[in-house]
């Protein structure tokens, strides 16, 4: 998908980006929701900026790559974090490129990112050269994205690659004691004095079934009756 933002360039930097985990979504100019497998992504274009929504497994994942006024964690060449479930994966690169080849580089990766399903490229009017894109996929059971953020001012391009994965959650052992009290419980456990007396009416009649030579099956009815 590629779309153009309808807001002037403006004269940022590579070295203004900054990395965060968590934010909460930001006001975006562009978005794309995918569903991968089971996996819920937002594609989020700030500008000459990022943010990444995941939700997969009732695990969230929030990435925000852009220029954040005050934040003081610049963008790290890589990452390594356990977030609960989350395995997360981060790696940045800067590459300088002449003039002459930053264009054509420009154009290559606008039109991988526009022509493929997943992938999200918003360009500025006035500036074809200036761009956000970002491709997302998954692999293996984990979620992949990369983001590509030009600056044509300087000649540079910054490009990101991430790697989720949620670990799955073991389904819970089966308590022995909960299982027992699921099932049939003595009278004398769960329905106290009355119970107990019920148990006894039962007994009674059991015995006078018995004595009366009415046999087991006679017996088996006086008990549900009794245990009413």
């Amino acid at each position: 998908m590629l779309t153009t933002i309808d807001t002037a360039y403006s004269d940022t930097r590579a070295a203004d980006l900054a990395w965060a985990l968590g934010r909460e979504p930001q006001p975006s100019l562009a978005t794309l929701d995918l569903e991968l497998d089971g996996a819920q992504v937002q594609l989020r274009v700030l500008g000459a900026s990022h943010q990444v929504l995941l939700r997969c497994r009732g695990a969230t994942c929030s990435e925000t790559v852009a220029c954040m006024p005050g934040s003081r964690t610049p963008l790290p060449l890589g990452v390594s974090k356990r977030i609960g479930d989350i395995e997360y994966e981060f790696a940045a690169r800067v590459e300088t490129l002449s003039p002459g080849s930053f264009s054509g580089r420009a154009q290559e990766l606008l039109a991988l990112v526009a022509d493929h399903p997943h992938g999200l490229a918003a360009t500025f009017p006035g500036a074809p050269d200036a761009f956000t894109a970002l491709l997302a996929h998954r692999h293996e059971g984990q979620v992949h994205w990369r983001t590509w953020h030009s600056y044509p001012q300087e000649g540079r391009l910054v490009a990101t690659r991430t790697r989720v994965a949620v670990r799955e959650r073991e389904p819970e052992a089966r308590d022995p004691c909960s299982a027992r009290a699921a099932g049939a419980t003595p009278a004398t456990a769960v329905d106290g004095e009355d119970g107990v007396h019920r148990a006894h009416r039962a007994h009674r009649a059991v015995a006078a079934e018995l004595v009366a030579g009415a046999g087991a099956n006679a017996a088996t009815g006086a008990v549900d009756t009794a245990l009413r």
